[in-house]
């Protein structure tokens, strides 16, 4: 007799019940809670290795085991998790590309920062723009360079030279 063909499960099918949501992006689980008695929900984005948020969940009536996902639950959650994920994006965006603006006899200018953290040689653009947007000079930087309006200033009135250092 044959075995019957196995069929692959699709790891991102939905899925709701009452310890388990997934739809099309994420995936909503029930699991205990590592540090006490209770409950918590895992929301991972699909393709991701780690959750975005593991935060508490509701007790059941029995108040042994978790009140089950639902719908309004899982959307809440998501929309939750998403802003979590929105939140980091906007900080690693802000720590990764810097601006001050400076005055000079010649108009105001945007001096910018962008921050390349790669892993074996991480590196940094330091660029100037005039106020219809055209650009002025660009040098590499350290990473490490510290962009404020002191420094900013400075480098302009250096002509664009390269800072120390970099």
């Amino acid at each position: 007799m044959r075995d019957a063909p196995e069929v692959e499960e699709d790891p991102f099918a939905p899925v709701q019940s009452p310890r388990l949501w997934r739809d099309e992006v994420w995936t909503a689980k029930v699991i205990r809670n590592e540090g006490d008695e209770g409950w918590a929900v895992s929301m991972t984005r699909h393709g991701e290795s780690e959750p975005a948020l593991v935060a508490p969940w509701t007790m059941g009536r029995d108040k042994k085991n978790p009140k089950p996902l639902d719908m309004a639950a899982f959307n809440t959650w998501v929309k939750t998790a998403s802003e979590v994920l929105r939140r980091h994006e906007q900080q690693l965006h802000a720590q990764l590309h810097k601006s001050a603006y400076v005055s000079t006899d010649h108009g105001r200018v945007l001096v910018t920062l962008d921050i390349v953290p790669d892993e074996f040689e991480p590196n940094a653009t330091l660029s100037a723009f005039d106020a219809d947007g055209g650009e002025l000079a660009r040098v590499r930087v350290s990473p490490a360079f510290r962009l404020n309006g002191a420094s900013a200033l400075a480098w302009v009135e250096s002509e664009f030279a390269r800072p120390p250092g970099s």
